[in-house]
């Protein structure tokens, strides 16, 4: 539940509202914004801006388009390839509109891993921006989402009626999970459950429609365009959509009073505490910082709060299969618990399980489950189904909660190393080593070792080019067990991530493990 004095907290009134349409459809929660402030802003994208009333007359002539002019039918797929832009928000609400179901991928897809996603998804079509369009395989129907002669965002010149059927329970987007660990699956979203996804977001978050949210990651992933774009289109706040995070456009647009509040996984946050400008840039208008689809090094969150004391940070912790918010650890519930992932969010139950599926005491690790009508309904085209056994879904985190019901995350399952028989989180060492001022990013993964089973190993991003090995191995002995100490450090220009900001470990230990 929001706290009384948080900010953005007001009382009553947005939660209300929200829980008035959790039977609504996703594009229904776009047309009471509309309906309720018409002329309002509800988004900017580059030199162009959108009220809420234009923009959901574009949702149904998109909806239109789609339906008559490409002669799609209900619950065909529509992948959605493109960057970030004011075009592929309306081509997934049209989608949500016209009884699709939309297909967000990932813009840096080529070859094999695209083809994949678009025939295990059965697309009938893909909107694609027409850098990426040449990348499509032939076979697949495809239409440029603008910048193009016969573009998808041309067709929206003449507006034109839609009325949707509007089914609550059926399926409205195909949500890939990110791959990190094994091929991608296609998490069936219903409308319903977005739709409460959408209602968790705003009560936990505080989003307000007073807020200047500012968006700048990739739309195709579930956080930008689930936790916070879709939540503040709903609570009627005025938008700012950028092609990509840079951390000198969000100074810009703070110091121009343009926007107060940001979401970014951790690889961003640390850019941003790197920056040379962070140190001097007016920034007290940035009033809400939310970080999430990883975990964030401690040593991080300490040194941007340090620089910025009056800022709110919310960490947000979930994934694709739950719409993705799970658990928030409010800007009030940071201090002594700094690397909790916070408490479960108003439709969201969880609980620690151990092997067997029994639940284990608090204070135990084990992994973290979910039941939520912002489940999905499963994974598509496939029987691995085994994961949502009794309606509870298995995450593949280890967390561990406390007696209050706060949530940490101690590990990806499959990134916990056998070190000698001794499990290692390596979460813990990562945060260790962060600690170190010459390191400016940090990825621990075990390698087959003889001795040890696998060998603790730091993959490390330097930031001054003078640290050695042996500097490093000794200030992680001292600061942690010697069987929790990297065995190797090995020194990179760069860490292997997705467009989320997710490390690929995966990556990482095929690369290294010779």
């Amino acid at each position: 539940m929001t706290t009384p004095g948080t900010p953005g907290h007001q009382p009553g009134r947005l939660s209300d509202r929200l829980d008035g349409l959790l039977d609504s459809t996703v594009d229904g929660v776009l047309r009471a914004s509309a309906r309720r402030a018409p002329d309002r802003t509800a988004l900017h994208y580059r030199d162009r801006s959108w009220t809420y009333a234009a923009l959901d007359a574009a949702v149904s002539t998109a909806a239109a388009h789609l339906r008559t002019a490409r002669g799609l039918a209900e619950g065909d797929r529509v992948a959605t390839y493109g960057h970030n832009s004011d075009a592929y928000l309306i081509a997934y609400l049209a989608c949500a509109r016209a009884g699709l179901i939309h297909v967000p991928v990932n813009q840096n897809l080529t070859g094999a891993d695209l083809t994949y996603i678009l025939r295990q998804s059965g697309s009938s079509l893909v909107l694609a921006d027409p850098d990426l369009a040449v990348r499509v395989p032939e076979g697949f129907a495809v239409q440029p989402l603008r910048d193009a002669p016969d573009s998808f965002l041309d067709a929206l010149k003449e507006p034109v009626p839609y009325e949707p059927d509007g089914n609550p329970l059926a399926p409205v987007q195909l949500l890939y999970t990110s791959g990190t660990t094994a091929d991608p699956k296609g998490a069936i979203m219903t409308h319903r459950a977005l739709v409460h996804e959408y209602a968790s977001a705003v009560e936990a978050l505080d989003l307000a429609d007073t807020d200047r949210p500012v968006h700048a990651l990739p739309l195709y992933h579930s956080a930008q365009m689930h936790v916070f774009l879709l939540p503040y289109l709903a609570v009627g706040a005025e938008n700012t959509l950028l092609d990509g995070p840079d951390a000198g456009t969000l100074f810009d647009l703070v110091e121009a009073g343009r926007a107060d509040s940001f979401f970014a996984p951790p690889t961003v946050w640390i850019s941003i505490a790197n920056h040379p400008d962070f140190a001097t840039r007016s920034l007290d208008g940035l009033r809400k910082a939310f970080y999430g689809a990883s975990i964030m090094p401690v040593p991080v969150l300490e040194r941007l709060r340090a620089r910025l004391p009056d800022l709110a940070f919310y960490n947000c912790f979930g994934q694709s299969e739950i719409g993705p918010l799970a658990t928030v650890l409010r800007p009030e519930e940071h201090e002594g618990r700094m690397d909790s992932c916070g408490r479960p969010v108003r439709h969201v139950e969880a609980r620690i399980l151990d092997e067997k599926g029994a639940e284990v005491p608090d204070g135990t690790a084990g992994e973290i489950a979910y039941r939520s009508p912002q489940l999905c309904l499963g994974y598509w085209g496939t029987d691995d189904q085994d994961l949502f056994a009794d309606g509870w879904f298995r995450s593949g985190d280890l967390a561990v909660r406390d007696a209050e019901g706060y949530f940490t995350i101690v590990d990806r399952v499959k990134d916990v190393i056998n070190s000698g028989g001794v499990l290692v989180a390596s979460r813990q060492v990562e945060d260790a080593l962060y600690t170190h001022p010459a390191v400016a990013e940090a990825a621990v993964i075990g390698l087959p070792d003889e001795r040890w089973i696998e060998a603790v190993t730091a993959v490390v991003v330097p930031r001054d080019a003078s640290l050695t090995e042996d500097q490093l191995l000794a200030h992680a002995r001292e600061k942690l067990a010697h069987f929790k100490a990297p065995k190797r450090i090995v020194f990179v220009d760069e860490l292997p991530r997705n467009a989320s900001g997710k490390i690929l470990k995966r990556e990482l230990r095929d690369r290294f493990a010779g």
